[in-house]
C-alpha cells in the first residue's frame, strides 16, 4: 500500500509542497495558492502536514474538504528536525519527516 505524506511549507504568495511516497521524496515545488488548491482538489486522499503558523488552520480546513487527512506540527518540532538551512525546500522536506513519525 502506497503511503502520501505531503509537507506544505505556507507563505503569502508561494506555498512550498514537498511530495513524499513510501519514504522517498518524488517532488518539493513551490506552487501558488491557486496551484495549491487545484491540487488539493485533483489528488487522490493523502496526508497533508503544515507548519502551525496564522493560515495554517484555513489550509487545513481546505484540505479536510477535499478528503485529505491534513494534520498540524509544531515550528518548533520541524526546527528540530531541519538539517540544513532555513529555506522553503528545506522547510517543507522537515515538515514531512516530522509527519512520518506520526504517521
Amino acid at each position: 500500500m502506497k503511503s502520501t505524506i505531503i509537507g506544505v511549507d505556507l507563505a503569502k504568495k508561494v506555498i512550498q509542497v514537498c511530495i513524499c511516497t513510501n519514504k522517498t521524496v518524488r517532488s518539493n515545488t513551490e506552487m501558488t495558492p491557486d496551484e495549491f488548491t487545484q491540487f488539493l482538489a485533483k489528488s487522490k486522499s493523502m496526508t497533508v502536514v503544515f507548519e502551525a503558523c496564522s493560515t495554517s488552520n484555513y489550509w487545513k480546513q481546505k484540505a479536510l474538504s477535499f478528503g485529505h487527512d491534513a494534520r498540524l506540527i509544531s515550528a518548533k518540532l520541524v526546527s528540530s528536525v531541519r538539517q540544513s538551512q532555513k529555506t522553503d525546500k528545506n522547510d517543507a522536506l522537515a515538515i514531512v519527516q516530522s509527519g512520518v513519525q506520526f504517521n
